[in-house]
């Protein structure tokens, strides 16, 4: 049992699927914490699913009962992972984020089309959000750049966690100086949208950018600084000297 698992990963490597999922729930359900389900919608402005087990935990879960579908092929762990992504609970959300970065090296560009409606069919909290595109969605972008192509369309949807997702899929990149034309574009469809997730979204892909190329966000910043919301702009110059955040936080 992959519950058992936990300490004996060979057993888990003779489970299907489906016995563990199974039994990752009825481990996340035995370990659930009062105190922390309570406390976790605290950190949600919409209402959450959880158990209540602390994220560390679920990701040693994670990491242990995938010793039961590594051999198993991409698309039958992708299918997996949708299961759970269906609940929208998100202890089990963690999980599929976790199983599907540890596939990374088998993507696909068309693996990028399953990734755009994971986001806009199940993530509806910013934590299953920047979990998933941070990681998943930044190291696909690495692999295959042409796919940010596809990240204006994700700006413009009426979702706004897919509105999201098109900024923080960008930052782990943009930390390494990649992608410079496409996060300043993104930046400017989203420059003005009225839902504070995606100003904090694009305001910290701007921050991240700051970290390589310090005098393009500025630049980016005081030309549209009229307009940008004061979120988004807090968020973009937060990691800049003291003096430069000044200049560009004075209205």
């Amino acid at each position: 049992m992959c519950r058992d698992g936990l300490n004996n990963e060979a057993t888990a490597a003779m489970q299907s699927p489906k016995n563990i999922i199974r039994e990752i729930r009825q481990v996340l359900k035995a370990e659930s914490d009062p105190a922390v389900r309570a406390g976790a919608q605290r950190f949600f402005k919409e209402p959450v699913k959880v158990y209540g087990v602390k994220t560390p935990r679920v990701r040693s879960i994670a990491k242990t009962c995938f010793a039961g579908l590594k051999e198993l092929p991409k698309e039958t762990v992708f299918t997996a992972c949708e299961s759970l992504l269906q609940t929208q609970i998100l202890e089990e959300s963690v999980v599929a984020c976790d199983w599907v970065q540890r596939l990374h090296r088998l993507f696909e560009p068309e693996d990028g089309k399953v990734f755009g409606t994971w986001i806009g069919k199940y993530m509806t909290n910013w934590a299953v959000c920047d979990t998933f595109c941070n990681h998943t969605v930044g190291t696909f972008l690495e692999m295959y750049p042409l796919f940010a192509r596809t990240l204006p369309e994700w700006a413009m949807s009426v979702n706004r966690w897919k509105r999201r997702a098109a900024a923080v899929s960008l930052i782990l990149p943009a930390r390494k100086g990649l992608f410079h034309r496409e996060i300043f574009g993104l930046a400017e469809l989203l420059l003005t949208d009225a839902e504070d997730m995606v100003q904090k979204g694009y305001g910290w892909m701007l921050k991240a950018a700051s970290e390589f190329d310090e005098t393009a966000v500025l630049r980016f910043v005081m030309k549209h600084k009229s307009a940008m919301p004061r979120t988004a702009l807090r968020y973009a110059v937060e990691k800049m000297p003291p003096e430069l955040r000044k200049k560009a936080m004075q209205k």
